[in-house]
């Protein structure tokens, strides 16, 4: 799937539902907001595969009976798309919601279906989305910090071993050849671990 929309990208919304009576209702209130492009998938069958060919920027599903295994299904979809999905559903079980927010569903609804509360709805879902794919990076971007630190302090102490150098001389000789391959200082650190530890 693509990443997040430009401000200026046509916005794709894609309506899931096999009820022509909720699809209609979604559409009119996407419509009463001026979204540019709505795409309706009749059939839950296949749906990733229908997914990736529209390419959507959002995704509203509605149910009418929502059964254990068609919900475990969409979560599953929700997870590999990477798109703030809404679900409606008329009614829900134990635990659902749960699952649901486990599985990236940026808005559950219960018996929530009106033409009045989708946008507003919507708009909960791409924040929590946005907010939530923020996250994830930053996360993602302090782990490898992290990992990168390990490989410098485990490089440096293999230069300090085989070298007889100072800790202060073998951070110096990694920045060195960082700077003359322009390389992060992690990868040289990975490069310098694996060919000392090749030499025990």
């Amino acid at each position: 799937m693509r990443e997040a929309p430009l401000a200026d990208h046509i916005l794709t919304t894609a309506i899931v539902s096999e009820s022509a009576v909720h699809a209609a209702t979604i559409a009119a209130g996407l419509g009463a907001a001026g979204h540019d492009r709505i795409v309706r998938v009749e059939t839950f069958t296949n749906l990733f595969a229908r997914l990736r060919e529209i390419h959507p920027d959002r995704v509203v599903i509605a149910l009418d009976d929502p059964a254990r295994d068609l919900l475990e299904q969409l979560f599953e979809v929700a997870k590999l798309i990477r798109r703030p999905v809404v679900l409606f559903v008329d009614r829900s079980a134990p635990g659902m919601t749960e699952r649901a927010v486990a599985a990236g569903i940026a808005a559950y609804v219960v018996d929530g279906l009106a033409k009045e509360r989708i946008q507003p709805v919507l708009d909960l879902a791409m924040a929590r989305f946005e907010a939530q794919h923020r996250l994830e990076a930053e996360l993602a971007e302090a782990r490898a910090a992290l990992e990168a630190r390990k490989l410098v302090d485990r490089a440096k102490g293999l230069l300090m071993k085989h070298k007889g150098i100072s800790e202060e001389e073998a951070y110096a000789q990694l920045r060195r050849r960082a700077m003359n391959e322009k390389r992060k200082i992690g990868e040289i650190a990975a490069a310098v671990v694996t060919g000392l530890d090749m030499l025990g």
